[in-house]
């Protein structure tokens, strides 16, 4: 007989257990981002709710199987989920949620959203998700967009890469590498959306959503900052009403991706994992490409000691666009040379290039071509 504590355990932990570990799939932490939420929220002294709609899709095809089998303990938690007809629908839904406060006579403090679609559905839905973006999100409420992006075409009509038809409609983006920061980045996500008045895109590719890892689920394990080097203007940026679209699109270009940009350097959501000692070549990457990034050095036999030896520097970025200057720039000092690790078409490696552009210290930047121009 083992000393060890024993403690029963039951299938449903894997969504409703407070404190240690529990073993997951991807789609599984993204069923238990909006308990965990909630349960936060109810710490905080809110009485918010969740509303979750979308059209299935690969790689998230499964992601409503498992949300209607939770039915019962989403209605515990608050949590509403309605498959929608399609994507635009859905996204036009989420957009009503952040209105519910606006006449006072909400049920709730806040109703904090998911939006749910494969490529295809980010490409359909760009002027509801443009037009619910520019609108802005309520104080208590926020909007995660779940992309689900078949980069190599697995069960799809085109290999997708969501994140540009993001920028284009202006919704920040969170990239995580595993399933913990699936529910890390998702928490992160929706504080970063009520703080900001942006719908926030959350990247799900097949290795993460489809992949297994036991993770720390302790709810209070997360601390977020609030900025505090960022003046908000009197009437902060969140939804409101009356509005107009000139005024909508000011506070988007002259505070909310300022305000974005001041959280994510708040709570140091980029950061250098190796600094290199007196680095010569620093590697930036995100998302699943860290982890094929630690896996390559890995197979090298390159640990942090050796790379220091060797002036190997590593930046794991999380949020890839709007990129945050100041953390790109510190990890650009005493460079000879910047690698862009990141997948598909070249996101971050443009915003680098255009940060370093006037800067006093400007090191060479390759991503997706090589020093001869060469892919």
């Amino acid at each position: 007989m083992s000393d060890m504590e024993k403690r029963s355990v039951s299938l449903v932990d894997k969504y409703t257990l407070k404190k240690g570990y529990a073993f997951m799939t991807g789609i599984q932490a993204l069923v238990r981002l909006p308990l965990v939420q909630r349960e936060l929220d109810l710490k905080a002294g809110l009485n918010t709710a969740g509303y979750i709609s979308g059209y299935r899709g690969s790689p998230l095809g499964g992601y409503d199987q498992q949300l209607e089998l939770n039915t019962k303990l989403l209605n515990e938690y608050q949590v509403k989920f309605q498959p929608a007809v399609n994507e635009d629908l859905a996204a036009t839904a989420l957009w009503g949620t952040q209105q519910t406060e606006l006449g006072g006579e909400g049920k709730y403090d806040g109703v904090f959203g998911v939006w749910y679609g494969k490529g295809p559905g980010v490409d359909r839905s760009g002027d509801a998700l443009r037009h619910a973006n520019y609108a802005g999100t309520s104080k208590f409420g926020g909007v995660l967009a779940l992309m689900g992006d078949d980069h190599t075409c697995e069960s799809s009509t085109t290999c997708h890469q969501s994140e540009l038809a993001m920028v284009d409609a202006m919704i920040p983006i969170l990239n995580p590498s595993g399933v913990q920061e699936i529910i890390d980045f998702g928490i992160i996500g929706w504080k970063l959306s009520r703080y900001s008045g942006c719908w926030v895109g959350l990247k799900c590719v097949h290795d993460t959503v489809e992949s297994t890892a036991s993770i720390n689920v302790d709810v209070d394990r997360i601390k977020i900052e609030t900025p505090n080097n960022f003046n908000l203007p009197a009437d902060d940026l969140n939804i409101r009403f009356p509005d107009t679209p000139q005024a909508q699109e000011k506070r988007m270009h002259e505070y909310k991706i300022d305000a974005v940009r001041a959280f994510c350097r708040a709570n140091k959501l980029d950061r250098a994992v190796w600094h290199g000692g007196s680095a010569k070549i620093g590697i930036v990457t995100v998302g699943k490409s860290y982890l094929d990034t630690r896996l390559a050095f890995e197979e090298l036999g390159i640990d942090e000691t050796e790379a220091e030896r060797l002036g190997v520097g590593l930046y794991k970025v999380a949020m890839p666009w709007p990129l945050e200057p100041e953390g790109i720039l510190e990890f650009a000092e005493g460079l000879d040379l910047i690698i862009v690790v990141e997948e598909k078409r070249a996101l971050i490696e443009p915003q680098i290039k255009e940060m370093l552009y006037d800067a006093s210290h400007r090191p060479q930047v390759i991503g997706k071509l090589d020093e001869t121009g060469e892919a």
